[in-house]
């Protein structure tokens, strides 16, 4: 029978940046954990995994897989042999019993932190960086639900820290560099934890050192991440030559060039600036370079974690906002209306801020009773959720709006009078 090729391994693989070699050593460090003993696992053992001449890995190796991973075999790609359903069926019985004591420690030991007090590993390799990298997503996935505040924020610092001493260790020159990089994305999480909640200043100094970190690393992607960030932090300062200047320096990075999805978002950072700077033909323009560059990608490409938050929904807000700032709040709305419908409900953030930018299109077209009404859903979408600083920002702006354009109308004194608690509570 011909081989297959285990196209579930080659994609996490590439999603986690492992070569093969930096697989066989964490394989050969979890077998460490489980035994005592490293294991023998080569990278031509991973490359026979990755053909499919090795189709089901030998049992030390399969958990041990399943450590570093976080999968189980079958989830990356393996197959098990049946060649008698009935004895396989039971010698895996045997075998989860036998492990299931000695895998459950070493995962343990494996995600603990490497680094407590005084205490200095001996050796630093990649499953530290698995480990740290683990991490970082476990912040994204809480700033997705929560936004940002001060113990995200803690915790993102402390990883970075963790990564700059463990880099002092590294077995190798790529396994610095990696560390490096995650100390930069970190420290580039802990700034937009800062951004949203309001707090400017701390957020430029973080990026700053993210900006260094990104450098050390030699990571395109990272600096692409620093810079997009840096675009969104001077726009909220209102300084909109430096979020087009930051927006285009996101643009000429490496990863930008190479990936559609990157330029996109580059180009609608560029599209935003450009449009609060009055340059309304330039604003469309990128405006539309995003959106080509978003619709030639290739949707199922996996995409760093600090990535995970922009697609057609994220685009269709910035649509909004861009075509609100030129003078077209019709198509804003529209564009607020695709954002919302392809929004999934689990992003109570996202689903806020685009209401908002939906109202602040109803107000700029005249209809300020149905503005008043769907602003006020954002507090039914954020209730219970302390409301960050950045959308406190925004629903400022909204009043401000409302009170120019409608300053004697009955409806703006009631909505101050009915959310100014909720909205400008800290």
């Amino acid at each position: 029978m011909a081989e297959m090729r285990n196209e579930a391994l080659a994609a996490w693989m590439k999603a986690h940046e492992m070569s093969a070699a930096e697989l066989a050593q964490a394989v050969n460090d979890a077998i460490g954990g489980l035994t005592g003993r490293p294991g023998a696992t080569s990278e031509r053992t991973v490359f026979r995994w990755l053909s499919g001449e090795n189709q089901w890995p030998q049992e030390r190796r399969r958990i041990a897989l399943q450590i570093v991973s976080g999968r189980t075999a079958t989830d990356l790609g393996f197959v098990p042999r049946a060649k008698n359903p009935t004895s396989t069926s039971s010698e895996d019985s045997v075998h989860r019993r036998r492990f299931v004591r000695a895998a459950t420690g070493a995962t343990a030991t494996f995600a603990a932190p490497l680094l407590t007090a005084g205490a200095r590993p001996s050796r630093v390799g990649t499953s530290d960086v698995l480990r740290l990298r683990e991490e970082v997503e476990t912040l994204v996935q809480l700033d997705a639900q929560h936004g940002g505040h001060a113990v995200l924020e803690r915790d993102a610092l402390a990883g970075a820290s963790d990564a700059i001493r463990l880099q002092k260790l590294a077995t190798t020159h790529r396994v610095r560099q990696r560390l490096f990089a995650l100390a930069a994305d970190f420290t580039a999480t802990a700034a937009w934890s800062m951004i949203d909640a309001g707090k400017l200043g701390d957020a430029g100094r973080c990026l700053d050192r993210a900006l260094t970190l990104a450098g050390m690393a030699q990571d395109p992607d990272m600096t692409m991440q620093v810079w997009n960030l840096r675009a969104m932090l001077a726009r909220q300062r209102g300084d909109y030559a430096e979020a087009v200047a930051a927006a285009q320096a996101a643009l000429s990075t490496t990863i930008a060039r190479r990936s559609p999805v990157h330029a996109s978002l580059a180009h609608a950072r560029t599209a935003i600036g450009l449009a609060h700077s009055g340059d309304r033909r330039s604003a469309l323009r990128s405006l539309g370079r995003a959106e080509d560059a978003l619709s030639a990608a290739d949707p199922a490409a996996p995409l760093p974690t600090w990535m995970a938050f922009y697609g057609p929904a994220e685009l269709y807000s910035i649509t909004a906002i861009v075509r609100d700032v030129v003078g077209r709040p019709e198509e804003s709305e529209a564009a607020s209306y695709r954002a919302l419908a392809a929004l999934p409900e689990v992003y109570r953030r996202n689903r806020a801020n685009a209401t908002i930018h939906l109202a602040l299109a109803q107000l700029h077209q005249g209809d300020v009773e149905q503005a008043v009404a769907t602003s006020g859903e954002v507090f039914t979408i954020m209730a219970g959720t302390r409301i960050p600083g950045r959308m406190r920002r925004a629903l400022g702006d909204f009043q401000r709006d409302l009170f120019t354009l409608a300053p004697s109308a009955r409806v703006a004194q009631e909505w101050t009078d009915r959310h100014r608690t909720e909205w400008s509570t800290p």
